[in-house]
């Protein structure tokens, strides 16, 4: 009976890792693709003249879209299961991709990038796959979060100098055209990986068993939507996720665009970007392990002071000459580019286990939308009104303090409202 015992937990444990590095693989392609709007930013700027408040706009719909329809995802993966969601998503992530080769005027790019893709590669993200590695990894759910929360750098890291290294040798329309051809290759092998989860088959065994009496686990056990609204706590996270959307998004979309303006030459640029987004590998994997260790709170607000160290690196760039200052910047604020996902995320799932966490999830992460939005669309209306990223950077700075302060307030658990 042990020695039956002992394989199934091996097995169980096999699997648990399969769907870790599916989750890291299908996360990391649908986020690249998404940040390489960075480069085709850039592209669009020449191609069609307009101003980079009009370029954010179909980035900052983007954003937004992808909050709003987080909860609608949460809750289709806790009916469908995530390899339905991940076919979906990567058909309207080639339709998109495929689409967006010829267009003409800003409103395809918004419908295509802002809606189309946003909604497949939502698909393909956190919302599906928290709740499924939550309940595989209970006592490390901080590490098995952020490694895949970790594949949003790898991604961005790979996707900027690549998409920049396209559209200078074969063209954005092309460039668009071959990331098509890509998801479509990678489609099916990511589905294969999640083929056992779908409802109605039987579960996967979890691949480690719950830490005994964990006071935050206890209070929050079978957490509704409608109880987890009544709680500060949910608006709290809220709050952290509108705040860190705002934070990252005042810089993010606009880095390469404020290195060409500096006088850098774009794929060199693009080249010190990406290599300081691979470091988010790095920082996202250890702040979330050291989530467990630590604590949530004491790991993110680590992870917001690194990434204000990044932007003040950027407020000092004033010349072409400052090369040292453009690879400080990449690298602190790269370092901790989705670093407080995890510890956001697992902190979500600490204080709201339960069959729901998928829509809690998914409607706390509209906050994130709503901040990265205004923080992308705002920094390039600043750039048009000011001609400078410094308020812009200025603001990013204020945004993540406030992030800061939000997420201490999450020390204690919330205590459920009764009717």
């Amino acid at each position: 009976m042990s020695q039956t015992h002992a394989m199934t937990a091996r097995r169980a444990r096999g699997a648990a890792w399969l769907l870790l590095a599916g989750a890291f693989g299908a996360f990391a392609i649908s986020s690249g693709l998404m940040q390489s709007y960075t480069v085709f930013l850039v592209a669009f700027i020449n191609a069609f003249g307009w101003s980079r408040g009009e370029t954010s706009i179909a980035y900052s719909v983007s954003l937004i879209v992808a909050g709003g329809s987080s909860p609608f995802v949460g809750a289709l993966v806790d009916r469908l299961g995530p390899r339905r969601l991940l076919v979906l998503g990567s058909a309207l992530l080639v339709a998109g991709l495929a689409g967006s080769a010829s267009v003409q005027t800003l409103w395809q790019i918004i419908l295509l990038y802002g809606v189309v893709t946003t909604i497949g590669a939502n698909c393909l993200g956190l919302v599906v796959f928290v709740p499924i590695l939550s309940r595989q990894y209970v006592r490390r759910r901080g590490m098995a979060i952020s490694v895949v929360q970790s594949a949003n750098g790898f991604g961005r890291g790979l996707s900027a100098p690549l998409t920049q290294f396209g559209v200078s040798a074969i063209g954005w329309r092309e460039t668009y055209l071959a990331q098509a051809a890509l998801m479509a290759l990678v489609a099916v092998p990511l589905a294969l990986v999640f083929r056992r989860l779908d409802p109605g088959r039987r579960a996967m065994p979890p691949a480690e068993t719950a830490p005994v009496a964990s006071p935050v686990a206890a209070a929050g056990v079978g957490w509704s939507l409608a109880d987890a609204c009544r709680t500060l706590h949910f608006w709290l996270l809220f709050a952290v996720y509108l705040f860190t959307g705002l934070g990252s998004f005042f810089v993010s979309l606009h880095q390469l665009a404020f290195a060409v303006t500096i006088g850098f030459p774009p794929l060199y640029a693009a080249e010190v970007l990406g290599a300081g987004a691979f470091l988010a590998v790095i920082g996202t994997i250890c702040t979330g392990t050291l989530s467990d260790y630590i604590g949530r709170e004491a790991a993110a607000i680590l992870a917001y002071g690194i990434s204000i160290l990044g932007v003040v690196c950027a407020l000092w760039i004033t010349s072409a000459s400052q090369h040292l200052l453009l690879w400080l910047h990449a690298c602190f604020f790269g370092l901790t580019w989705g670093a407080r996902g995890p510890a956001i995320t697992a902190k979500t799932a600490d204080l709201f286990p339960g069959p729901q966490l998928g829509r809690i999830l998914g409607v706390i992460t509209i906050g994130s939308g709503l901040g990265a939005a205004l923080g992308s669309w705002g920094a390039g209306a600043i750039f048009d009104l000011t001609h400078s990223y410094r308020v812009a950077f200025v603001l990013s700075i204020a945004s993540y303090l406030c992030g800061m302060a939000a997420f201490w307030a999450l020390r204690r658990p919330p205590v459920r409202r009764r009717d």
